[in-house]
C-alpha cells in the first residue's frame, strides 16, 4: 500500500508555480492599468494590487525553493514584504526618482503604509493556501514522481 504524503512533503511543480506567478503578475498589472477605468473602487485597485504583490512574492519563492515547506516560504515572503515596506521610509533623490517610474512603483512602491503590510499578509496567506491545496491534490495523483 502506498504511503500518503502531505502537502508539506509533496514537492511542488516548478511549471505550476511559474504559471501561477505569471497569472498573478498579469492580474496585478491589469488591475492597476484597467481597474479605475472599469469603475472599480480605489480601495479595490490599491489594495487588490498589494494583495496580489504579496501572493507574487510567495509564488516567486515557491519557484525558487520547490521542496521547502510552505510555512518557511510564507515566513520568508512576510520578511521580504516587511523589508520592502520599511524600505519606503528611506529616501534619497535617486531612489525617489526611481520610485516615480512605473517599475519603481511596482517593485518598491512610493509611500509607506501599514495597511499594505496587512494586505501583503493576506496575499501571502492566499499563496500559502493555494500552494498547500495544489500540493495536496498532487499527492493523490498516481505516478506523480515528476513533480
Amino acid at each position: 500500500m502506498a504511503e500518503m504524503s502531505s502537502p508539506e512533503t509533496n514537492p511542488r511543480s516548478r511549471w505550476v508555480a511559474l504559471a501561477l506567478c505569471l497569472a498573478i503578475i498579469i492580474s496585478g498589472l491589469l488591475l492597476r492599468r484597467f481597474g479605475p477605468g472599469l469603475g472599480l473602487p480605489f480601495i479595490v485597485v490599491k489594495y487588490g494590487g498589494s494583495l496580489l504583490w504579496g501572493a507574487m512574492v510567495y509564488a516567486l519563492l515557491a519557484i525558487l525553493a520547490l521542496r521547502r515547506p510552505a510555512v518557511q516560504l510564507a515566513a520568508l515572503a512576510a520578511a521580504i514584504a516587511l523589508s520592502v515596506e520599511l524600505f519606503r521610509l528611506y529616501h534619497t533623490p535617486w531612489l525617489d526618482a526611481f520610485r516615480l517610474t512605473t517599475p519603481g512603483a511596482l517593485l518598491l512602491g512610493r509611500v509607506f503604509s501599514p495597511w499594505n503590510l496587512v494586505t501583503y499578509g493576506a496575499g501571502i496567506g492566499l499563496g500559502w493556501g493555494a500552494d498547500r491545496l495544489l500540493r495536496g491534490a498532487g499527492a493523490s495523483v498516481p505516478g506523480n514522481a515528476s513533480r
